[in-house]
């Protein structure tokens, strides 16, 4: 919770964080950890889960992939803007593809690099990431005090999330991104686009992950979805009540 001085006098102000998931099941496993009833704001082409603790968090279902997590993301902190009532965080959330042996199937990733894996042009050298062509970014990165408290409330792992636009099908890609970026822990797909409009409004993100399989060879009997988003009410159980002393003005 924020101290704030007003007129000579302490108040205090909740932390307004936006939740953003790619669909309802990741949506409504972060709704179990708050005891709260949902209140639906309606947007323009999705709604938000209004959840109002000590904390006060908006659940948003986005949509899967980049684009529409971005489009749907801005959307929610844009109207939040112009309402007076702007957000403090935005936290990627869902569950993914973890790495082997770094982000084993049930554990919890969060993210101190959020980074866009396939965007930018294949050349007879190999992937040439976009910012190399002169345009653009290809990673966020979350404030390292949040990253630390976030691991340390949900006992999560911290390093690099993958956002890619293909879900991983193969060794060869699994390979291939493994060598590309050797401290990736987990791929998704929608938080680079969620941190793309967080960034555009100057509000700082974090993606925290819950792996449901393993990156590599397609084998949908060796998902564990349930146990995955199990993982994520878990987790925002914890990180909820640690969040409560972080001053997003420090």
């Amino acid at each position: 919770m924020v101290v704030q001085a007003e007129e000579g006098r302490l108040t205090t102000s909740r932390v307004r964080v936006l939740v953003a998931t790619a669909v309802p099941a990741e949506r409504d496993a972060v709704a179990g950890a708050f005891v709260e009833p949902a209140h639906v704001v309606r947007l323009p082409g999705t709604a938000l889960s209004l959840y109002r603790p000590d904390v006060a968090y908006d659940l948003l279902a986005a949509g899967v992939g980049p684009a529409l997590a971005a489009a749907r993301t801005a959307t929610a902190l844009t109207a939040a803007a112009l309402a007076g009532t702007p957000y403090d965080l935005v936290v990627s959330a869902g569950i993914a593809g973890g790495f082997a042996p770094g982000a084993p199937v049930g554990s919890l990733v969060v993210a101190d690099e959020i980074t866009v894996a396939d965007l930018g042009a294949e050349t007879a050298e190999g992937f040439v990431p976009v910012t190399e062509l002169g345009f653009g970014t290809v990673t966020h990165r979350p404030p390292a005090a949040l990253v630390r408290l976030a691991a340390s409330a949900t006992g999560a792992r911290t390093g690099t999330v993958l956002t890619v636009s293909t879900v991983t099908g193969t060794a060869t890609r699994a390979d291939a991104l493994r060598e590309r970026h050797p401290r990736a822990l987990a791929e998704a797909m929608e938080g680079f686009g969620v941190a793309e409009a967080a960034a555009a409004h100057g509000v700082p993100v974090l993606e925290v992950r819950a792996v449901s399989n393993p990156v590599g060879p397609r084998d949908r009997a060796a998902w564990r979805i349930g146990e995955a988003l199990a993982a994520l009410t878990k987790a925002f159980g914890k990180l909820a009540p640690a969040l409560e002393s972080w001053n997003p003005h420090d």
